[in-house]
């Protein structure tokens, strides 16, 4: 079992940025490829960014391409999502995930509770 918790969300104005962190705990963290993706309210939950277990090789949505940027510390068992040049249309509940080989599909095998990322105008 891999224990996932995510943190950094919060209310931001447009054009803001925020950092949100995801710390593991259980099994072996750079045994897993991250991943972060979001929901937001009567939408279908979507893929934002993916890292592999090394962290040499990472994916982002075309809708956050050069604004967000994902990193790993294996180390301190953590992913991170660096938010830039926050939109309205971001607003949504980010969550993590570990997946056992890195996809952009949801085929993660384990996810956090999520963090609200609220983007005002």
């Amino acid at each position: 079992q891999v224990q996932l918790v995510e943190s950094g969300g919060g209310l931001v104005q447009a054009g803001g940025s925020l950092r949100l962190s995801c710390a593991a705990s259980g099994r072996t963290f750079s045994n897993y490829a991250m991943g972060w993706f979001r929901q937001a309210p009567g939408k279908e939950r979507e893929f934002v960014a993916a890292i592999s277990m090394s962290g040499a090789r990472t994916y982002y949505a075309d809708s956050v391409k050069g604004r967000f940027t994902i990193s790993r510390d294996n180390a301190k068992n953590t992913v991170n999502l660096q938010m830039n040049s926050l939109k309205p249309e971001d607003t949504a509940v980010y969550y993590c995930a570990a997946a056992w080989r890195l996809t952009t599909t949801p085929a993660y095998d384990y996810w956090g509770q999520g963090t609200q990322v609220t983007v005002s105008s």
